[in-house]
């Protein structure tokens, strides 16, 4: 039986709340899941699937999570040790603006990582154009730590075949095969997508799709999430698309936090 785990971390765009539409349309024999843009890996750590690729730009985001897998403990002890304090917010988000800071402990870097994720305002992972974490300070009330799903997520990653890498989606994907499953959750088409240095716009979204022509022909099943626009449906209209419906919380007024279409779309 497995162990019921939930997303670390907080992501824009998460889809703990689609899952109910996501994990039906998963085939059920999977030789390897692959997962190239990792963000909250809600899909995975629900799936648990045997044999899984998970993959990211972001190279603090795979980072923590090889953390997560191989220092458990001394990862929550680090992070224990930072304080939900407005100056100890812009202190810790400054280190890397440090020349040393490449050169400090991994695990140091990982708990820096959960604690601007969980005390910057909204969980918003942003960059600047230097590489540099710049989201602000979120004034929550509560710094929260939960270690037993930290531990879970943990030993899950231990016990099955779960590979980390930190490379383009290309090349994640370039060895993937037939019998194997693609979920593939890019940054949405003209929305937020400063993830990384890099943006992800009209080209990289033309280049994503001829990747699952290329998928498509191996004989790969693949399911992709993105926004619900004109392009997006037109780009895929020779793929099954359907429509979700979902809340996003980006919008510092909650009364405009709507709800939003998304689409799924699939080649099977």
């Amino acid at each position: 039986m497995k162990t019921q785990l939930k997303p670390i971390l907080k992501w824009v765009g998460g889809k703990r709340q689609l899952l109910d539409k996501i994990l039906p349309l998963i085939p059920q024999d999977i030789d390897t899941y692959y997962e190239p843009f990792a963000g909250g890996l809600a899909v995975l750590l629900a799936l648990q699937p045997n044999k899984a690729v998970v993959n990211d730009l972001n190279r603090d985001l795979i980072n923590f999570y090889i953390d997560v897998k191989n220092n458990p403990n001394e990862l929550i002890n680090t992070i224990k040790i930072f304080k939900n304090e407005k100056d100890e917010f812009y202190k810790i988000r400054s280190m890397d603006r440090n020349e040393e800071y490449s050169s400090l402990d991994s695990v140091i870097k990982s708990a820096r990582f959960y604690y601007l994720n969980k005390t910057a305002y909204n969980g918003l992972y942003r960059v600047n154009s230097s590489g540099f974490f710049n989201a602000p300070y979120g004034a929550y009330k509560t710094f929260s730590l939960d270690e037993d799903n930290l531990k879970g997520v943990s030993n899950y990653f231990k016990k099955h075949k779960v590979k980390f890498y930190n490379k383009s989606y290309e090349k994640v994907l370039k060895n993937v095969k037939c019998g194997d499953f693609v979920y593939i959750d890019p940054p949405y088409f003209d929305t937020f997508t400063q993830y990384t240095k890099g943006q992800f716009g009209k080209e990289e979204q033309i280049k994503l799709k001829l990747l699952c022509d290329e998928l498509n022909k191996k004989g790969v099943k693949f399911l992709l999430s993105n926004s619900d626009t004109d392009f997006i449906k037109d780009l895929y209209k020779n793929y099954k698309i359907e429509k979700v419906v979902v809340k996003r919380y980006i919008n510092c007024d909650g009364k405009n936090r709507n709800n939003f279409t998304e689409v799924l779309v699939r080649n099977y």
